[in-house]
């Protein structure tokens, strides 16, 4: 099944994305890196982020996605982009300060990948992840409900399984190991949506991408996004104004070496 990403509708909700990568490399205590490398830089609106608090340091965004590299290329010539998945990292490569914004959800086996990408870091270096805690929203429920019904089961099946998640202690347990100090936390964040629409939407080029990416037409596409908007619907109430808050919790974690 071909795999591909919209840049545009991604960054349709470019600052709800962004605050996210935001509030992760504020977190960071390495004071001067020479050398970034940003896992899963999508279409480099992390990457600005680390290029605006360390102007100086090396940065290189890498993305298996060759639709999302292109984006980045285009809006900022100047960076290392690198098309390449996570796993082909070459050993011998070191950095500062190795940065995951959204992206190892995308990924399996983090029994693996997450050591590996640690490894990567540099001594007085950090290892700086933000994983969305999607696997506990209800709108992933409404989603997989959809996708259960008599009509989609057959041809969503296995959509589920691409985005892979795990609770805090399971990282904890990952990095700890070989980490002077871990530092962890979560954050809800509260987008205030105009329509239930707007959280389709959202989500379509996420979340919701592996169903509708095996869906056989449009009109099918559509048809299995309205079930999840009356799912939505059901799940996310209209506020006193009128709108919705769209509740997406994520997790951080930084290790350092």
């Amino acid at each position: 099944m071909p795999t591909t990403w919209n840049p545009a509708l991604y960054l349709k909700f470019q600052q709800e994305r962004t605050q996210p990568s935001i509030d992760l490399v504020r977190r960071i205590e390495v004071k001067e890196p020479a050398s970034i490398l940003d896992v899963g830089c999508g279409p480099g609106n992390s990457t600005a982020v680390l290029a605006e608090r360390w102007p100086q340091s090396r940065i290189t965004g890498l993305d298996n996605s060759a639709e999302m590299i292109g984006k980045a290329r285009t809006d900022f010539p100047d960076r290392d982009w690198v098309v390449s998945d996570a796993r082909d990292l070459p050993d011998w490569r070191r950095y500062d300060i190795v940065y995951s914004n959204a992206a190892i959800q995308w990924i399996p086996d983090h029994e693996t990948l997450v050591p590996r990408l640690l490894a990567l870091v540099n001594p007085g270096g950090a290892l700086a992840v933000q994983v969305p805690l999607y696997h506990g929203m209800p709108v992933r429920r409404v989603i997989s409900e959809v996708a259960q019904e008599n009509r989609w089961r057959g041809v969503t099946e296995g959509a589920d399984s691409q985005m892979v998640f795990h609770d805090p202690p399971f990282y904890y347990d990952l990095v700890a190991p070989n980490s002077d100090r871990v530092s962890l936390w979560q954050t809800s964040y509260f987008h205030e949506m105009e329509s239930h629409s707007m959280i389709v939407e959202m989500i379509r080029s996420t979340g919701m991408r592996p169903f509708l990416e095996r869906l056989k037409s449009d009109g099918e596409r559509e048809q299995f996004a309205a079930l999840v908007l009356d799912g939505i619907k059901r799940e996310y109430p209209r506020q006193a104004n009128g709108r919705v808050l769209f509740e997406f919790r994520r997790f951080f974690f930084v290790a350092y070496r």
